[in-house]
């Protein structure tokens, strides 16, 4: 019997040898599946253009690192924290988020840090119950510094239009649950106040969702208030914002010769600028959502693969773009820059 067993692997020496290769290969490939990164992306409103180039960016990491990402929108408190245990229950190592409400921030950290996850926080700030920034990597704009570009520009092309200030007034659509928001509105009336345009003719109207219905409904009331004013500069914390004061305007009567808007990230603004005739909203200051994506999901792939920890703070700025510039941002949108 033993000389037959020692014929036979004599025989089929080769054979044999191949087999275990091939055995040792596909458990080493096997191996690799087990290893490879999963790490979640979160975002608040995941109809919103921006939120979707951001993912698209988040996409574009994980395709070219080669780790798993999962996309969640999370429109909730409980959304939020249900999405983090369903990340933990598939085995990922960290997650991107832009939450719904940053007072979530210490609900939040609680769940990452019992889960062993890596957290970074991306465009709104988590902050602690007393509404202090928490100790989180954080990448965002250099809000008051944008909201000073787009004080800046409204000044400017009023001036280049020769409009009288006696007739005209500032509207900042502003959403004051968040800090950065309120940094956006604060720096371009900053910017305004300092060229010198009358502060008692500056408007608030708080709105109490960021999207355009939210900006109309908002700016709409403090329209109906000034009746007698003849031309607006409009700002806020975001495109639609902005845009919804622009729709409110165009319900009164109001044209582009009487509009001056001018928002900030560029990503809800291309069929705007893609119009035959100009709007009132005359400018954005475009910020690059898909590198915010790519640039934080690449954080949290180093921090939970390699151990290489984010800087605390991260600050991001744009460049206005106007409807006959904005063709010149349509690449960067697609991370090609």
């Amino acid at each position: 019997m033993v000389f037959m067993n020692i014929t036979f692997f004599r025989k089929h020496t080769a054979s044999i040898i191949t087999l275990f290769a091939v055995l040792l290969i596909c458990g080493s490939c096997g191996d690799r599946g087990e290893k490879r990164i999963k790490i979640g992306f979160l975002v608040k409103r995941p109809e919103e253009i921006w939120f979707q180039n951001e993912w698209k960016g988040a996409q574009v990491c994980a395709d070219k690192l080669g780790f798993e990402l999962v996309k969640i929108g999370v429109t909730d408190g409980e959304k939020t924290l249900a999405a983090i245990d369903n990340l933990a229950a598939q085995g990922a190592r960290g997650f991107v988020i832009c939450t719904p409400d940053v007072r979530l921030g210490p609900a939040i950290m609680t769940k990452a840090r019992a889960y062993g996850m890596k957290v970074v926080a991306v465009d709104d700030r988590l902050v602690d119950a007393e509404g202090r920034p928490m100790d989180v990597p954080y990448l965002g704009m250099d809000a008051a510094e944008i909201g000073r570009i787009v004080g800046k520009a409204l000044h400017e092309e009023l001036v280049k239009r020769g409009w009288n200030p006696d007739e005209t007034a500032a509207l900042a659509v502003s959403f004051n649950e968040l800090e950065t928001c309120l940094d956006r509105t604060g720096g371009a009336m900053e910017a305004l106040v300092g060229a010198g345009f009358p502060a008692e003719k500056i408007f608030s109207a708080p709105v109490k969702t960021t999207d355009i219905p939210g900006g109309f409904d908002a700016s709409d009331a403090v329209f109906t208030q000034h009746p007698t004013v003849k031309r607006w500069l409009l700002f806020g914390c975001n495109d639609e914002g902005v845009l919804g004061g622009v729709r409110a305007l165009e319900n009164r009567g109001f044209g582009a010769e009487s509009v001056i808007g001018i928002g900030i990230g560029g990503s809800s603004t291309k069929s705007e600028f893609e119009k035959e005739v100009q709007t009132g909203f005359f400018a954005t200051v475009f910020v690059n959502a898909a590198m915010h994506g790519f640039r934080t999901t690449e954080m949290v792939y180093r921090w939970a693969g390699d151990g290489v920890e984010p800087p605390k703070e991260t600050a991001t700025v744009g460049k206005i773009l106007t409807k006959d510039t904005y063709g010149e941002a349509l690449q960067e949108l697609t991370l090609s820059q």
